[in-house]
């Protein structure tokens, strides 16, 4: 049976699922004291999570990247992370799924949530040959995540450096594979998006440049 394309994997249970995000710690490292975002995380904007902890790596460099240094897990309640599908527009026009660019242009506009699929990334950061969602949330989704469905926060900068520096050991190892590995977060396959929201599901394009993410849209960090 072929992979699918596009599904969430994730780590979740019955009532919640975790998405990342990573921030610069004048944000990141209040949001992990007080278990919820602080009052300068900016709900007017609109913020990307993601379920992918590999795909935030490649989008923060491991928590190198300026702005974006405090990678968080947020564990958020499934019942929001399902509306926020319910009222997902694609980020990009589909001709499989919209009517006309003017009705997706529409729907964009109205859309408190928009959905956009990347190349899952491996641990080397290379891209797989299948797509992780990344979930960008606007207005009332904005605020709903941060006041509303945030269960938990936990800071992962130091997973992921010690997932990092032991990558770059192992690359100078005779025989890498032998080398004791940190595990990754756990994830699994969670319920299969709204078909609205896979869009294509044949051959996929190359994204665009500059599309994968909105840095900066809570001033200095991923979100």
């Amino acid at each position: 049976m072929a992979q699918p394309q596009r599904e969430i994997r994730a780590d979740y249970t019955d009532s919640t699922i975790t998405v990342y995000q990573a921030y610069a710690p004048e944000i990141g490292l209040p949001a992990v004291q007080e278990g919820r975002f602080p009052a300068a995380w900016k709900r007017d904007r609109m913020t990307w999570i993601k379920p992918s902890f590999l795909w935030m790596m490649y989008r923060c460099g491991w928590g190198a990247k300026e702005g974006q240094e405090t990678v968080l897990a947020v564990e958020i309640s499934r019942d929001g992370f399902e509306w926020a599908l319910r009222h997902a527009c694609l980020s990009s026009y589909v001709r499989e799924v919209h009517p006309n660019r003017a009705a997706w242009q529409r729907q964009l506009k109205r859309a408190p949530t928009r959905v956009q699929w990347d190349p899952e990334r491996d641990l080397h950061l290379e891209p797989r040959p299948y797509r992780s969602l990344q979930l960008g949330l606007f207005d009332e989704a904005a605020r709903r995540y941060a006041d509303e469905w945030t269960v938990s926060i936990r800071d992962m900068t130091p997973l992921a450096h010690e997932i990092h520096a032991g990558q770059q050991r192992r690359s100078g190892l005779r025989h890498p594979a032998a080398a004791p590995r940190t595990p990754l977060p756990r994830r699994r396959r969670s319920p299969r998006p709204p078909a609205r929201v896979r869009g294509r599901s044949t051959r996929e394009p190359a994204p665009a440049h500059g599309s994968h993410d909105s840095t900066g849209s809570q001033g200095r960090g991923s979100s």
